[in-house]
């Protein structure tokens, strides 16, 4: 049985996890929704990875939730509901918390729970032709475990317009709303995002993920003496750790820092 989801590493320790049911349009179910914890996590746990990219086989990124699976949630009690849902929370929470620089490759559809997958990611990537839908609406439902990452990425009007229509729209609208970092013809897919794996890693590994986890901190904070206490405690943290002497080392001495690959000229 071909496997739903595909976890791999490369030479230069990037991450790919890769949604492999081209047949089914990338559609989750329970099965491949623990799949995608487990892999999540062991790239997050992994202190050699670097960044991790999220992609798909086929035409479509995913269609959302998988006809099969919803059929049985259909029949589920209200308690075996809030359990299969609370293990969608989960991944998408590994997700969004990974502590290494995530990247969404996103070609074709992008409906209802794909989004959610975007959403949680640092940078995505579209094709010019993708088309997104939160379509939780149309069948009654709505997309409660991954408003919490579709509402701070796009903001909380636009999610309220979107949420209730459930309107497709294109990936030049994406992009303005914040869903998409950017989007590019098909083929410029995989050279824009080997362009930001490359300025990835040319930077610190700790502090890429001690930047990442300061944005999801302070977005929440209040600008206040406090807040003004917390960071310049952290800065000073950070430059007086062993990654931080050798970053302002290299710096000065005008060499390549110990993270950065030289790469042999001869």
């Amino acid at each position: 049985m071909e496997q739903s989801v595909i976890y791999s590493v490369d030479e230069k320790k990037i991450a790919t996890v890769t949604l492999n049911r081209p047949e089914k349009h990338n559609a989750f179910d329970d099965e491949m929704i623990n799949e995608l914890t487990r892999v999540f996590k062991k790239a997050g746990d992994d202190p050699s990875v670097r960044a991790l990219i999220l992609r798909a086989e086929g035409k479509s990124f995913s269609a959302g939730a998988d006809l099969n699976w919803m059929k049985k949630m259909a029949s589920y009690t209200e308690e075996q509901n809030e359990s299969d849902a609370l293990a969608l929370a989960v991944m998408l929470q590994t997700l969004y918390k990974m502590p290494k620089p995530t990247i969404a490759r996103v070609q074709g559809a992008a409906f209802g729970g794909a989004v959610g997958l975007i959403a949680c990611c640092d940078i995505a990537i579209g094709s010019k032709l993708s088309k997104f839908c939160l379509s939780e609406v149309k069948i009654g439902l709505i997309p409660a475990t991954i408003s919490p990452y579709v509402v701070e990425a796009m903001g909380a009007r636009v999610s309220r317009r979107y949420f209730q229509t459930a309107e497709v729209f294109s990936a030049r609208r994406a992009r303005r709303l914040g869903l998409l970092s950017e989007s590019v013809t098909e083929d410029e897919l995989d050279s824009t995002i080997d362009t930001l794996v490359s300025n990835i890693l040319k930077n610190g590994p700790q502090a890429v993920a001690k930047a990442k986890s300061l944005v999801q901190w302070v977005s929440t904070q209040e600008i206040n003496d406090s807040l003004l206490s917390k960071t310049s405690k952290l800065i000073a943290e950070v430059r007086t750790s062993e990654e931080g002497q050798e970053g302002l080392s290299a710096f000065l001495e005008k060499r390549s820092a110990s993270w950065v690959e030289v790469k042999n000229e001869n």
